[in-house]
C-alpha cells in the first residue's frame, strides 16, 4: 500500500515513515507543506495520504483544505488526518465534506502502532476512523430533542468505539461483554437513531456520520 505524508515537523515525518513501512506499508514521498503535498499526490498517486491538520503557512487548517483539493481530482486516495488537539470545528467539517475514506485521529494515537496502522490501512479501504476521545466529545454535547441525547452511557460508550472501526467482537473483547449484549446494545443505538433497517451495510458509519451532522 503506498502512502504519502505531510507534516511541518521532520522529526514527526520520519517517525511516521519508519512505522509504516515497519507494517509493511510503501512511504513514497513526504511533503512539509500543504501546496506541497497537493503537488506529491498528483505526482504519485498513493492509495493514502497521512496529513497533519495544521500546516505552514497558517497553521489553521491547511491540511483540511488540502484534503479537500485532493478529493477534487484524486477521489480514491485514502485521507487520513492528525491533530495534536480535539478540534470540534474541523472534524465537523471533515465529515461534512466526505463520504468516507476518511480519519480524524489525535498524534497521541500514533504511539499505538498495532492501532495506528490498522486505522490508516481502514481509511485506504473507504471507511471513515474517528479518534474515540473526539467522538466522546461530540456525543457530551448535548442538545434539546437531540437523538443521541436517547443513548444510554453504555450505548454511547458503544458508539465511541464503533467509531474506531471495531466490530461486534472487538466491542465484546473491549467491553467484556457477551456477543448477544453487544447485539442487543448496536440495535438499541440503531434504533434510538432511527436507522432503518435496509441500511444495515452501512449502519455503524452512519450511526456517527449523522451525529456529526445534526
Amino acid at each position: 500500500m503506498r502512502v504519502v505524508l505531510a507534516d511541518d515537523a521532520v522529526l514527526l515525518r520520519e517517525g511516521l515513515a519508519r512505522i509504516l513501512t515497519d507494517a509493511g506499508f510503501e512511504v513514497v514521498g513526504q511533503a512539509g507543506d500543504a501546496p506541497a503535498l497537493v503537488d506529491l499526490v498528483r505526482r504519485e498517486r498513493p492509495d493514502v495520504a497521512v496529513i497533519d491538520l495544521r500546516m505552514p503557512p497558517g497553521f489553521a487548517g491547511e491540511g483540511i483544505d488540502a484534503a479537500v483539493e485532493i478529493r477534487t481530482f484524486a477521489p480514491a486516495v485514502g485521507l487520513m488526518l492528525l491533530s495534536q488537539h480535539v478540534e470540534v470545528h474541523h472534524a465537523l467539517r471533515l465529515m461534512s465534506d466526505f463520504d468516507g475514506g476518511v480519519g480524524y485521529l489525535l498524534k497521541d494515537r500514533v504511539f499505538d502502532l498495532t492501532a495506528f496502522t490498522a486505522d490508516v490501512r481502514r481509511v485506504a479501504a473507504g471507511h471513515v476512523v474517528l479518534d474515540s476521545e473526539l467522538v466522546a466529545r461530540l456525543v457530551a454535547r448535548r442538545r434539546r430533542d437531540d437523538p443521541f441525547d436517547r443513548l444510554s452511557a453504555r450505548e454511547r460508550q458503544v458508539l465511541a468505539l464503533m467509531a474506531q472501526g471495531l466490530t461486534n467482537a472487538g466491542l465484546c473483547a473491549d467491553l467484556h461483554l457477551s456477543a448477544k449484549t453487544v447485539e442487543g446494545h448496536v440495535r438499541s443505538i440503531f434504533t434510538k437513531l432511527d436507522l432503518d433497517a435496509d441500511e444495515r451495510s452501512h449502519r455503524r458509519v452512519l450511526a456517527v456520520l449523522r451525529f456529526l451532522r445534526a
